[in-house]
């Protein structure tokens, strides 16, 4: 499989390891700073790059029916124009606020997990999230996610960035510290109790991984997609 990958930071470096170990070739690495390249070459992208730079790669990518998986995050409001864009040039799209495998099984004992404590009102949620001092965006998108499974299964109507959070709204603490890959933390408490789950990723090989196998997924299929399609996740 010939791999493009957008973006050559830690991550893009992480992910050409394992796509060369797993018998891939790479055909372009741009970083950040590149504004013209091309991409037909390739059977897949993989976008690791930058807030700023996401929705323009993948609209390239999608418009020369190149099938992409994204896992930059920061840049979701132009989300819906990317749908559009693949429904429009019958192409391929895969995001996923995080592809570690483990993460994805996470997002689903959250869900769960939240189903179980909606209707049990004395429980508060908070959720918080560890990353290195490298990381652009906050809170991570990965966290992002959790609080919005967890508004979809519960009375919550937002997420708000601090301690300090409204009736309804989910408080969502970000700490960026040294070297640390990502730790997520659910918390639900009580005056009695005290229920937590936790992901805590032990380096990057693991979202890398997870993005290598998405791309080995996505090759000849139309569509727009989800970690959960490529994990057969109900």
């Amino acid at each position: 499989m010939k791999i493009a990958l957008l973006g050559y930071g830690k991550m893009g470096k992480t992910i050409e390891q394992i796509a060369l170990q797993r018998g891939h070739t790479i055909v372009a690495k741009i970083d950040n700073s590149q504004t013209a390249f091309e991409v037909a070459q390739a059977d897949v992208a993989i976008e690791f790059s930058t807030p700023d730079s996401a929705f323009a790669n993948i609209s390239r990518c999608i418009a020369n029916q190149v099938p992409v998986v994204a896992g930059t995050t920061g840049w979701l409001a132009d989300y819906p124009k990317a749908v559009a864009l693949c429904e429009e040039h019958q192409s391929a799209f895969l995001y996923a606020s995080n592809f570690s495998i483990g993460v994805n099984v996470f997002f689903a004992l959250n869900k769960t997990l939240a189903k179980l404590m909606a209707p049990l009102e004395n429980y508060e949620v908070s959720i918080q999230e560890i990353h290195h001092i490298e990381k652009l965006d906050v809170p991570s998108g990965t966290a992002i996610t959790l609080a919005e499974d967890i508004i979809a299964e519960t009375s919550k109507t937002g997420w708000h960035l601090g301690t300090e959070a409204g009736a309804n709204e989910i408080p969502i603490e970000a700490l960026r510290i040294d070297s640390i890959p990502g730790n997520h933390t659910i918390t639900y408490e009580s005056e009695v109790d005290t229920i937590k789950i936790e992901h805590s990723a032990h380096s990057r090989q693991g979202f890398a991984l997870g993005a290598v196998l998405a791309a080995e997924w996505l090759v000849g299929k139309r569509g727009v997609f989800t970690m959960n399609d490529v994990l057969n996740i109900q």
